[in-house]
């Protein structure tokens, strides 16, 4: 994490917002996946070597969002 995310994350900043606002449903289009839909976990592991930085971060992302408490 860069050193921005860590000291917002101190504070109670809102940076899983910021991260998962700016291009919603991108990654769902991008790996050819409905939006509403859950997408597979082989297809996620795939997407995070992808030759395409933006679509690895976007994998990754929705790698660790899957370990948040959900309510």
């Amino acid at each position: 994490m860069s050193r921005s995310i860590k000291e917002e994350m101190k504070k109670g900043g809102k940076w899983v917002q910021k991260a998962f606002g700016k291009h919603p449903g991108e990654l769902h289009r991008e790996l050819g996946v409905p939006e509403g839909k859950k997408i597979p976990a082989a297809k996620l592991k795939k997407a995070t070597h992808s030759e395409d930085p933006g679509i690895r971060k976007r994998a990754t992302l929705a790698q660790t969002a899957r370990h948040f408490k959900h309510k």
